[in-house]
């Protein structure tokens, strides 16, 4: 009978943690001085965020995988993201792991995040290491932190062995790392020997055929589409002929075209692979994230990676506004759900379903942040869409309608505390917890309906002056707690196509926030500012001055306009109503109804009065 032994020669570790503890600043100290880089070259911060949105939000959004070396010994690190909107990407890079490495920050401590992915950690029965990060904050508190952390894990249900987790105190930016907080500051080395020292190698049977699940997907102009994952058992060669199984349990035959595993940054090719290397295979069209690839003499499938359910849906649809097609290269529908579809097949928490109505899809996922990231990319890549509110999923169970409930924290300063709670308890959120430490700063707890919080952070970040924090994580499903108003503002309606003149939108400021500026394209339907009142109203801003040939001194000077803020497709998304949508083109954000015609508007407003 065969026994299942460890590869002593890797270790495949995940660095996990809240946004902005430090994941990526780190993993640039453990490049250095690893030997990846030379002495003298020059080295960008944060290398693993290589895509353009996470350089300018400073955010990890997607896993990515890199390796280095020490003392003989193969380290492959994932970097994971931090915002629970990207969930399903740490869930889907720990199936490659066999330890983590959960950073806190010494100041803020344990947050929603480092909940979500250390619950996610032990339930895979993974080895945890634990960094207390960025120790030279003056605010740091690094014996409460760790207090905090050992709270954390006796919540999470946390064995006796898992209980008992190396701890090291480190500053990410410095690269340094200690065993205790009095101890020489110097290097990472601690940090690497506890890696090799604590975490096992990968388990693997010597007397199993070749087995890899493929964790993530990756694309090359020349190789076509790639399969990146952990070698469970077995070893693979380049040119080998393999088969690959599917959801359905169908063998799809593939041969090996290309092998590589991780270097440094980059890939190198290799002609085989020990069993727990991560591993890039190409050679096959037909692969999705959860399949297995192994031998044809005895396919087994492995368990699939099985991430939590949606919890916010979004309506894609083609633009129909009188301005489509001037700014974007991509405006069909089948280009559209061709993207979407892509995107659903590389990250494991998106589900993309066909609507009733024939040029619209639902898109699903974990939180708007994400939706507004996939948009963000598609507008960049040339696509112009429309797309509709974010609304969350709700379930039915025993006839009785559920909602998702987000565990929501808040720290704000003590004199914003009754704004904060007012507005929460409008939206039906309950506090659950209160503290306050005498620092001036408050740490509210609340129970708060997932709708409650779309659109709610910018008005958090106004009525806080900009020093709010806030984090959520996904708690359960409840009761529905009944019906709240989303906005207690209405819009202000274009009623005719033309472009803004500054005379009009200088008469239409008393009505409220404008979003348009004059020049602007405007059309039957575009929302062009924010009403003061509760109702829409349908408004000009194309009106000019009407001239005549009486002139008098000082009657005609240019009118000066109240600066407009620039529309985010975040505020953008925040805003809208059911019955209004985002315009998002290469170029530009607009907003508008979702029925362009006010006479449409009107007969259907009438209607719905009619049948109540």
């Amino acid at each position: 009978m065969s026994t299942a032994v460890h590869n002593d020669r890797l270790r495949n570790v995940a660095i996990i943690a809240h946004v902005d503890h430090g994941k990526t600043t780190l993993v640039d100290a453990l490049f250095r001085q690893s030997g990846v880089f030379r002495a003298d070259q020059q080295m960008d911060d944060r290398v693993m965020d290589r895509m353009d949105l996470e350089r300018e939000r400073g955010i990890t959004i997607a896993a990515k995988n890199c390796a280095v070396s020490w003392q003989g010994v193969k380290i492959n690190i994932i970097d994971t993201p931090g915002h629970a909107d990207f969930g399903g990407e740490v869930e889907r890079a720990l199936s490659m792991a066999s330890g983590a490495i959960l950073l806190v920050d010494a100041s803020e401590g344990p947050l929603p995040q480092t909940r979500f992915v250390l619950r996610k950690t032990l339930e895979a029965g993974l080895k945890v290491v634990v960094v207390v990060n960025k120790i030279d904050r003056k605010d740091a508190r690094p014996q409460e932190v760790l207090n905090e952390i050992y709270d954390l894990f006796i919540d999470l249900d946390a064995n006796e062995q898992q209980l008992e987790f190396p701890v090291l105190y480190a500053i990410g930016r410095e690269g340094v790392a200690m065993h205790g907080l009095e101890d020489e500051q110097v290097d990472l080395s601690p940090l690497f020997e506890t890696i090799v020292k604590e975490m096992p190698g990968p388990m693997y049977d010597p007397a199993e055929p070749f087995q890899m699940l493929v964790a993530d997907l990756a694309y090359s102009d020349y190789l076509g589409r790639m399969a990146v994952g952990r070698v469970f058992h077995g070893s693979v060669k380049a040119k080998d002929s393999l088969v690959c199984i599917d959801e359905d349990g169908k063998e799809n035959p593939l041969r090996v075209t290309r092998l590589q595993v991780y270097e440094g940054l980059q890939l190198r090719d290799a002609d085989e692979a020990d069993p727990g290397d991560i591993v890039v295979v190409a050679g096959i069209e037909n692969v999705k994230i959860g399949d297995t690839i192994c031998t044809r003499e005895a396919p087994r499938a492995l368990p699939r990676i099985r991430v939590d359910e949606p919890t916010v849906a979004m309506r894609f649809t083609i633009n129909t506004s009188p301005l489509a097609g001037r700014e974007g290269k991509l405006v069909q529908s089948s280009k559209i759900r061709e993207r979407l579809l892509r995107e659903a097949l590389s990250n494991v928490a998106i589900r993309v379903e066909d609507s009733e109505e024939r040029d619209s899809f639902i898109v699903k996922g974990r939180g708007e942040f994400q939706m507004a990231i996939l948009i963000e990319t598609m507008r960049r890549e040339g696509f112009e869409l429309c797309v509709g509110r974010p609304e969350v999923i709700m379930r039915e169970q025993n006839g009785e309608r559920l909602e998702p409930i987000e565990h929501l924290y808040v720290d704000c300063d003590e004199t914003f505390m009754g704004v904060v709670t007012e507005k929460l308890s409008i939206r039906k959120g309950r506090m659950t917890n209160c503290a306050n430490n005498g620092t001036g700063r408050v740490r509210l707890e609340f129970s708060v309906p997932s709708r409650g919080l779309i659109g709610y952070r910018d008005e958090f970040l106004t009525d806080t002056k900009g020093t709010g924090i806030m984090n959520s994580y996904l708690e359960g499903y409840e009761p529905y707690r009944g019906d709240f108003p989303t906005r207690f503002t209405g819009s202000l309606v274009s009623d005719r196509s033309g472009n803004a003149v500054a005379y009009a939108l200088f008469n239409l400021e008393p009505r409220g926030e404008m979003f348009c500026v004059p020049g602007d394209p405007v059309y039957e339907g575009l929302i062009c500012g924010e009403h003061n009142r509760e109702n829409d109203i349908d408004v000009n801003p194309t009106k000019e001055k009407k001239l005549t040939n009486m002139r008098a001194s000082g009657k005609d000077e240019n009118v000066i306009l109240t600066p407009v803020r620039p529309m985010t497709l975040e505020r953008a998304l925040h805003f809208v109503r059911e019955d209004e949508m985002v315009e998002v083109t290469p170029l530009s954000i607009r907003l508008r109804k979702t029925i362009l015609a006010a006479q449409k508007r009107y007969q259907m407003e009438a209607a719905k009065k009619k049948s109540k």
